[in-house]
């Protein structure tokens, strides 16, 4: 028992790692599966479209399914556009203003498709089928060859014959692509320990208050979760003793329009005055009527997770 809750509690802790690994894992598998069963490359002159399809359309899927799944996405949109503004509104104007809050989900949205490109690009199967058919790389191999070596070329992901008829060619094609794909990986790692190391020295606050922070929000989440069901269910009980037994329900405080919007607002750090959380902020300044609820920066890059953390626990 000892052993699942050290198990239980080194998955919390490293959640995020964790996360982005399995989500990575799938990806890899799910490339397999594709390059293994279902890519035919059909060695004609529709090579390069058809290796570069498999190679691109499903990790602009992939990227597409990053921003839907990412609970920021839905907290930054809802509400931007109500009704009441819907004239005024415009979608280039709300993309315009929230590009800088996009950044980070953007980069979190890339985990998927970045891990297929580069493990397609490993296996190399995408790649030689589309550069097969491609007239530079033909130019490029069949040099001083005449035109019966651009015929070949087309051919060669589909012919094992004629691949050892030609290997240095049909070789070349799969270095090529495996070096692009280390490229790729060690593009991304680096791109991803710089960005950490400049989030983190950027970071307003201490390691250890950074720790206490998360804990907070973990924990006002949990009791938010709690606190919701309980003043849900009584509601809705007020409301079906009233239907059914025909009486005027009693008074009942539920938070208004205004308030929720208020607590759904995007975080905004006050160096001045610390607040863990926009309901924090709330409560503290005379349910958000105070000047002060309007004051401060725009998230720093190291507190990115505040809103995520409000937004996932929320279902959203």
């Amino acid at each position: 028992m000892d052993k699942l809750h050290k198990a239980l509690d080194f998955c919390i802790r490293h959640q995020t790692i964790l996360g982005y690994s399995i989500v990575s894992l799938l990806t890899a598998a799910s490339e397999h599966i594709f390059s293994s069963v279902v890519f035919k490359c059909p060695c004609n002159s529709k090579n390069m479209l058809y290796g570069s399809v498999f190679l691109i359309v499903p990790a602009f899927i992939l990227f597409l399914l990053g921003y839907m799944v990412n609970a920021r996405t839905w907290r930054l949109l809802t509400g931007s556009c109500p009704p009441e503004k819907r004239c005024s509104c415009s979608p280039w104007g709300v993309c315009a203003r929230y590009c800088l809050i996009l950044v980070p989900v953007t980069a979190k949205a890339s985990v998927a498709p970045l891990t297929w490109i580069a493990v397609a690009l490993l296996r190399a199967s995408f790649y030689e089928c589309a550069a097969s058919g491609s007239s530079l790389i033909k130019n490029l191999v069949c040099k001083d060859k005449g035109q019966e070596c651009h015929k070949l070329m087309v051919k060669l992901p589909c012919d094992e014959k004629l691949s050892e008829k030609i290997s240095s060619e049909f070789l070349a094609l799969q270095a090529q692509s495996q070096l692009i794909g280390w490229f790729l990986i060690a593009s991304i790692m680096t791109v991803a320990l710089i960005s950490t190391c400049i989030s983190r020295c950027c970071s307003p606050v201490s390691y250890l208050q950074l720790k206490f922070w998360k804990i907070y929000l973990k924990k006002e989440q949990e009791l938010f979760e709690i606190k919701a069901q309980e003043h849900a269910t009584r509601l809705a009980e007020i409301n079906m003793n009233c239907f059914f037994e025909a009486t005027d329900p009693a008074p009942f405080q539920t938070p208004s329009n205004e308030d929720w919007r208020k607590v759904s607002f995007l975080y905004t750090f006050n160096s001045q005055e610390q607040y863990y959380s926009m309901i924090h902020k709330y409560v503290n300044t005379n349910r958000g009527n105070s000047v002060r609820f309007g004051e401060g920066h725009q998230n720093p890059p190291g507190l990115g997770f505040v809103d995520e953390e409000n937004a996932s626990e929320s279902g959203f």
